[in-house]
């Protein structure tokens, strides 16, 4: 099974926001090869500018980040995509931009702690508790 991470559920594990204990086990899923996961270049981009703010030294920073790419595919973000985010219908670009490249991999779900987000979003979203009681209870 395919699965876009929302850059939300990296950083609760991280940060160890309310609920993470979910999202770990999301990564868990991941590195077991249980699920494929996936995260796409402009996530990790993301990812390593938010945990910058709370991690102090650019190689702790640095192995945290490859250590979380040997757990998830990392996926490309494409000119297509870009063209084609743009006619989804979904305010947010960013994550217009993220659900179309979870629909151009034939991801099966995205996992994301703002499902509200993806709505409109050609790939169901479901938050890391809904997902793991659905497939893995």
């Amino acid at each position: 099974m395919k699965v876009m991470i929302d850059t939300n559920v990296i950083i609760d594990v991280y940060q160890r926001r309310d609920g993470y204990e979910k999202c770990v086990q999301i990564l868990k899923l991941s590195e077991s090869k249980k699920i494929k996961g996936f995260l796409t270049a402009s996530t990790i981009t993301d990812i390593y500018f938010i945990l910058g703010k709370y991690i102090k030294g650019d190689e702790q920073l640095k192995a945290l980040v490859k250590s979380l790419l040997t757990t998830v595919t990392l996926e490309d973000v494409f000119a297509k995509d870009v063209h084609a985010a743009f006619d989804l219908p979904m305010s947010d670009f960013e994550d217009a931009l993220f659900a179309q490249c979870a629909k151009r991999i034939s991801a099966d779900y995205i996992v994301t702690g703002n499902v509200n987000d993806f709505a409109n979003s050609p790939v169901k979203a479901m938050k890391p508790d809904e997902f793991l009681l659905k497939f893995f209870s």
